[in-house]
């Protein structure tokens, strides 16, 4: 088998948004038994918070989902701009921000929202539980458009049916 595709979600401060993302789309490949076939990480562009759990509200609604993991937030890294094949940020000012401190990403870095037509997800931080629940519909959408873009075709178009 090849290697897993490698994918990593990026927000400010990895701990609302791209955690919600990473959980709806781990949600996804266990759904379609994927799990094997992708590498799946998040961070932020700031490091304000790494060390810390994702916010409280953030976690209710990856459990309410059935989408939860366990998650430490932390700041990307060069390292993370070449390894992960792509890099799924969730707004213009960080995707500009990861630009133009890993030159590396170039390629690989875009908006999350790219595969459902443009866009940014706005930052539930200073909003309610509802405002991440409807970040986490968004990604979630987001999340199915790049999976069925860029991952394995499903079972039923394997086999022409």
């Amino acid at each position: 088998m090849d290697r897993p595709v490698r994918v990593l979600f990026v927000c400010l401060g990895n701990i609302c948004r791209s955690p919600l993302a990473e959980g709806a789309f781990r949600k996804l490949l266990k759904e379609r038994g994927l799990e094997a076939r992708f590498e799946v990480d998040s961070a932020g562009t700031g490091a304000w918070h790494a060390g810390e759990p994702m916010d409280p509200r953030a976690r209710r609604v990856l459990e309410e989902e059935g989408a939860y993991f366990p998650h430490v937030a932390r700041a990307m890294t060069a390292e993370d701009a070449r390894y992960y094949d792509h890099i799924l940020v969730m707004d213009r000012k960080n995707l500009e921000e990861v630009l133009r401190r890993f030159p590396e990403a170039k390629g690989k870095a875009r908006l999350l929202l790219d595969d459902l037509g443009g866009g940014e997800v706005p930052d539930p931080y200073y909003g309610d539980l509802q405002d991440c629940r409807e970040v986490y519909w968004t990604v979630e959408a987001a999340a199915r458009a790049f999976l069925e873009r860029h991952g394995p075709p499903l079972p039923s178009e394997e086999s022409g049916a």
